[in-house]
């Protein structure tokens, strides 16, 4: 920790103006980092998550795949690093493959949801048009699930932001890594900036994404919330 001036910093405050603006590139590379995480264990999770769900719903295997789901997700976030590390070693890579595991229990669940949710009526007459299986789950199925699958990438979004910070104590943890390490130190002021970003960033996140849902799902937006 670098030697520290006058003011806040010499009082250990939680408030503290001056830690934000010495500490300005430490806190935008933990946030980069924490981001980056993020986004790419959602869009990794939903990327095998839309072709496992399709598959296990097709081979009447949903509930089984939703139980292994359910199994990697009580796994506490710590064992599941500690065992990943023999095989991807100390590096942001153990880190993110836990993120995408964990993620997958919420998007594979939704994206279920939501293909059951489409009416059989509406399949038979798809089906009556000369849709094949492909061509009906590329046009009808597909887009009718997608409000429900949105809702999973939200809380999907929101709670691994939340668990990217338990990457800090491996070193790659985005804000994480600032928070564990103010609280080894006693920073006061750390603790609560970082912890405070990274309840801005669910928000932001929160917000944007349920913006892009609404755009893509126009019929919904007097329902979506």
């Amino acid at each position: 920790m670098r030697p520290l001036s006058t003011g806040c910093l010499v009082r250990n405050d939680w408030i503290c103006g001056e830690y934000v603006r010495s500490r300005r590139s430490e806190l935008q590379d933990a946030l980069t980092q924490h981001i980056t995480l993020t986004v790419l264990a959602v869009l990794i999770g939903l990327a095998l998550a839309i072709p496992l769900a399709i598959a296990a719903r097709r081979l009447r295997l949903s509930q089984v795949l939703l139980g292994a789901a359910t199994i990697v997700y009580t796994v506490p976030s710590v064992a599941l690093f500690s065992l990943l590390i023999p095989f991807t070693s100390i590096s942001a890579t153990t880190v993110l493959i836990g993120l995408v595991l964990y993620s997958l229990t919420v998007l594979v669940r939704n994206v279920l949801a939501g293909l059951d949710a489409v009416p059989d009526d509406v399949r038979e007459a798809a089906r009556g048009m000369g849709m094949g299986p492909m061509r009906l789950m590329l046009r009808v199925e597909l887009p009718l699930a997608v409000p429900t699958i949105m809702a999973g990438v939200r809380i999907a979004t929101v709670s691994t932001v939340a668990l990217t910070t338990v990457g800090g104590i491996i070193g790659f943890g985005g804000l994480g890594n600032l928070i564990f390490g103010g609280l080894n130190s006693e920073f006061r002021s750390q603790v609560l900036t970082a912890s405070v970003l990274c309840v801005a960033l669910a928000l932001v996140a929160d917000v944007a994404l349920l913006g892009v849902q609404r755009v893509i799902t126009p019929w919904q937006r007097g329902a979506v919330r």
